[in-house]
């Protein structure tokens, strides 16, 4: 079996509205049969199909199509087989079910008392809470405070182990950054 483009029937929309190959050519290219390009020529076949360009995505080359075009009896041959899809959307939020939406309170408790080194806003970003209450659960003036119990977000998941790594390595580089700039100041107080 050969390599067929990325979305065979839209890239045979394209090249069949876009250029002057043969119906087998596109057919062979995109590995359909000779009457169903025939189809999408005539408008029966992939009509909700929206064209998709082989040469934007590196599958063909202008010359490549050009080639084709003056001669029938020359194959297309795709050019790029490894297609790089980015994925540039934002993050979603992932929902939270109500019953583990109680248990956000608890699990800022838990990492203040694990990961002190955290700041209220890392902290209110990754468990999805306000940073006024992680600060009145820092301060113990949260309204519910004594019946908190510290439970590990991650094992209740609210969020992944690596959410929290990478959160804990920004806060790492903050202190270093930190104690560099004291270092600094503490320097040129001295000098002077």
């Amino acid at each position: 079996m050969s390599i067929s483009p990325l979305m065979p029937m839209a890239t045979a929309a394209w090249l069949v509205e876009n250029t002057t190959l043969t119906f087998k050519q596109i057919a062979d290219f995109c590995n359909l049969h000779e009457v169903e390009v025939q189809g999408i020529a005539d408008g029966e076949v992939a009509k909700g199909i929206k064209a998709y360009n082989p040469i934007t995505s590196g599958q063909l080359t202008r010359e490549e199509i050009d080639l084709s075009c003056k001669d029938e009896n020359r194959p297309l041959n795709i050019i790029n087989y490894d297609i790089e899809i980015s994925s540039s959307e934002k993050k979603l939020k992932k929902y939270i079910p109500l019953s583990k939406r109680q248990d956000k309170p608890d699990s800022v408790l838990w990492i203040l008392k694990n990961h002190p080194q955290l700041k209220d806003s890392q902290i209110a970003k990754l468990v999805g809470i306000t940073k006024n209450s992680v600060v009145a659960i820092r301060n113990k003036s949260y309204w519910n405070y004594n019946s908190l119990n510290p439970k590990d977000p991650v094992a209740i998941n609210l969020f992944s182990q690596k959410d929290l790594l990478d959160a804990l390595e920004k806060a790492e580089r903050r202190i270093k950054r930190e104690k560099k700039l004291k270092e600094k100041e503490q320097k040129q107080n001295n000098q002077n």
